[in-house]
C-alpha cells in the first residue's frame, strides 16, 4: 500500500477544503445572479413599503430557531454513542450541510458528519443521520398528505395512506428476509436499541423544526402582501414541501425545485409567479446559504479524526 507523506495528506485536505467552499461560494452565486424569474426592482419596491426592522429581525430568527432544532435534533442522537457538547454538534451539522451541498438530496451530509468520528463508528454515524433525517421526511410525509386533503386533492391522501399501509405491511410480512447482510427485522433491532427518551426527543424536536420553517413560509408570503387563509396556505405550503422533497435535487437547486412546485399550486390560488419565486429563494438564502457560509468555517478547519 502506497503511503502519503504527512505533508502531501495535509496540502491534499486543504486543497480539498478549498474547494469545497469555493465551490458551494459559486453555486450560490450562480442561481442568484443568473436566475431570470427573481425580479429585483419589484422586490425593492414591495421592500421599502413593506420594511420593518422587527419583521426582518423576526424572519432571521425563524432561520436560527430552524438550524438550531437539527442542531439539537444531532447532539440528541449522537448521545446514544457519546455526549457531544452544543458547540461541537453545530460544527458538525453545519460543517457536513457545506460538504453536501453538491450532492443529490444533501447525501453528501452522511459522510460530511462521519468525517468528525473514528472510523470505526462510520457505520453508527451514517446510521444514526439516517435516523435524524428520516423523522423529518415523515413530518413531511403526514404534513403534505393532510395538506393535499384540505386543498381537495382527498383523492391522492387516500391513495397515499393506502400506499403507506400497504408498505408498513409488506415490510411486516418480509422482516425476516434477508439481502445479503441487510432485513427490515435487524434494522428494527438497531432502532429499537436507541433508547425510547431519544427517539421521543427527536420526533419532538422534528415537530419543531417543521412548524417554525412552515411557518416561516407564511410569514414571508404575508409580508408579501399574499392575502390567503390562514389553513388554505399552510397546506399548500405543506403540499408544496411534500412533493417537491420527493423529487431528487441537490442542495444548491433545492429553491428551483421547490420554486417550481410551488408556483403550480400558488398559482392555482392566484398568487404572482414573481413572489412565489422570491419566497422560496428567501427561504433558500435564510436557510441553506447562511448556513453553509457559516459552516465554510468549519469545513476550513477540520482536522480528520485519527483511528
Amino acid at each position: 500500500m502506497i503511503s502519503i507523506p504527512h505533508k502531501a495528506k495535509q496540502f491534499l485536505v486543504l486543497t480539498l477544503k478549498v474547494l469545497i467552499v469555493a465551490g458551494a461560494f459559486y453555486f450560490i452565486y450562480n442561481q442568484l445572479a443568473n436566475n431570470d424569474h427573481l425580479d429585483w426592482q419589484k422586490f425593492i419596491v414591495l421592500f421599502n413599503k413593506n420594511q420593518s426592522v422587527l419583521g426582518i429581525a423576526f424572519i432571521l430568527f425563524l432561520s436560527f430557531l430552524n438550524r438550531f432544532f437539527e442542531i439539537l435534533k444531532w447532539q440528541n442522537l449522537v448521545a446514544h454513542l457519546h455526549p457531544i457538547g452544543l458547540n461541537e454538534a453545530t460544527k458538525q451539522v453545519l460543517g457536513a450541510l457545506t460538504a453536501g451541498i453538491f450532492t443529490p438530496n444533501g447525501l453528501g451530509e452522511y459522510a460530511g458528519k462521519a468525517l468528525f468520528f473514528k472510523k470505526t463508528e462510520t457505520k453508527k454515524v451514517v446510521f444514526l443521520n439516517l435516523i435524524c433525517n428520516g423523522i423529518q421526511m415523515i413530518l413531511t410525509v403526514i404534513f403534505g398528505t393532510i395538506g393535499l386533503w384540505i386543498l381537495g386533492y382527498w383523492r391522492w391522501s387516500l391513495l397515499l395512506v393506502l400506499l403507506i399501509l400497504i408498505f408498513l405491511a409488506l415490510g411486516l410480512l418480509i422482516k425476516s428476509i434477508k439481502i445479503k447482510t441487510f432485513s427490515i427485522e435487524k434494522l428494527i433491532e438497531k432502532i429499537n436499541a436507541i433508547s425510547r427518551p431519544i427517539h421521543q426527543k427527536n420526533i419532538f424536536l422534528g415537530i419543531c423544526r417543521y412548524l417554525v420553517f412552515s411557518h416561516q413560509y407564511y410569514f414571508l408570503f404575508l409580508a408579501f402582501d399574499v392575502d390567503l387563509p390562514y389553513f388554505t396556505l399552510m397546506a399548500t405550503v405543506a403540499t408544496v414541501y411534500f412533493l417537491a422533497s420527493s423529487l431528487p435535487t441537490f442542495q444548491f437547486l433545492d429553491f428551483a425545485v421547490k420554486g417550481s412546485v410551488a408556483v403550480y399550486f400558488f398559482g392555482m390560488l392566484g398568487v404572482n409567479e414573481w413572489i412565489v419565486v422570491f419566497v422560496t429563494t428567501l427561504m433558500w438564502f435564510l436557510n441553506v446559504v447562511l448556513p453553509v457560509v457559516i459552516g465554510s468555517y468549519y469545513v476550513l478547519n477540520f482536522k480528520i479524526k485519527q483511528k
